[in-house]
């Protein structure tokens, strides 16, 4: 008995697929790599090793890394929280949480520059004692908190919601303790959830532009960003400059973001979960 499909017979859905995909990413991608092919290997490697470039890319890969660290601990709190406690205010909060992914991220960086410049709403009560948050690394890093946290809590949710408390009851009934209970019953199943917050929370941190140019104050070889970096190159002209760190940053993402989800498959596996995409 043949079932019947509401699509489209496979090569018609699968070369719709590869249309839409070609125009949308691999394309713009390879458009990319072949206008930083048109620089020469000595130009390519002043480029690399200078200074400036080589600064930007140790604080985005860096910053965008410890902001993920953070969100995957405060947003497995906050999805815990939400799941498992009923409290006033628990829908606002609950909505709050989507808030940088509708606020223009411009604006999330005014508003925190705000709040942290020295004489800013928190900024200078932290003054006296010698902290600087704007303008600094550390303001940097806060911006890409901000914006990754929803990742994080939105993809550890569902998976915290599905998880049975029976299990934790019969833990506890088996005389395991509670921190034992969270490290043999729940992380091994949240661990491929949390894999996969942390990877979109790196990845849009390393893309990031509007919110961290404001309170970072785009200091050379201090709080200078390689998205603003590659900006600085268009706006001289110099497109070649421009697409090569673009690359290196692609490469470098697509890197990272391989082992990620190897590492996730492997959790899966193990945890026999399906990974959550």
């Amino acid at each position: 008995m043949s079932s019947t499909r509401v699509l489209p017979g496979f090569g018609l859905s699968l070369g719709f697929t590869l249309v839409y995909l070609s125009l949308v990413v691999l394309i713009p991608l390879s458009a990319v790599f072949i206008k930083a092919a048109g620089i020469s290997a000595d130009d390519l490697w002043k480029l690399v090793n200078s200074p400036r470039v080589q600064a930007s890319f140790y604080l985005t890969f860096g910053a965008s890394l410890i902001a993920a660290l953070i969100n995957v601990f405060f947003g497995l709190l906050l999805a815990w929280s939400l799941v498992r406690y009923s409290f006033p205010g628990k829908r606002l909060v609950d909505a709050l949480i989507d808030l940088p992914f509708a606020l223009p991220t411009a604006v999330a960086g005014i508003a925190l520059t705000t709040l942290y410049a020295s004489n800013g709403w928190i900024g200078h009560f932290l003054e006296p004692w010698g902290i600087k948050i704007a303008y600094t690394r550390i303001g940097v890093t806060l911006a890409l908190i901000f914006i990754g946290l929803p990742f994080v809590v939105r993809t550890v949710q569902p998976v915290l919601a599905d998880l049975e408390v029976e299990l934790e009851e019969a833990a506890a009934a088996l005389g395991a303790q509670r921190w034992q209970t969270i490290w043999y019953v729940i992380l091994p199943v949240l661990f491929p959830a949390l894999l996969t917050g942390f990877a979109l929370a790196f990845a849009r941190a390393v893309g990031e532009y509007g919110s961290v140019i404001f309170i970072a104050g785009n200091i050379p070889l201090k709080t200078e960003i390689a998205p603003l970096l590659i900006v600085s190159h268009l706006e001289e002209y110099d497109y070649v400059g421009a697409t090569v760190i673009a690359a290196i940053m692609l490469i470098i993402s697509f890197i990272l973001l391989l082992l990620i989800n190897v590492l996730q498959n492997w959790a899966s596996r193990k945890t026999g979960r399906t990974a959550v995409s």
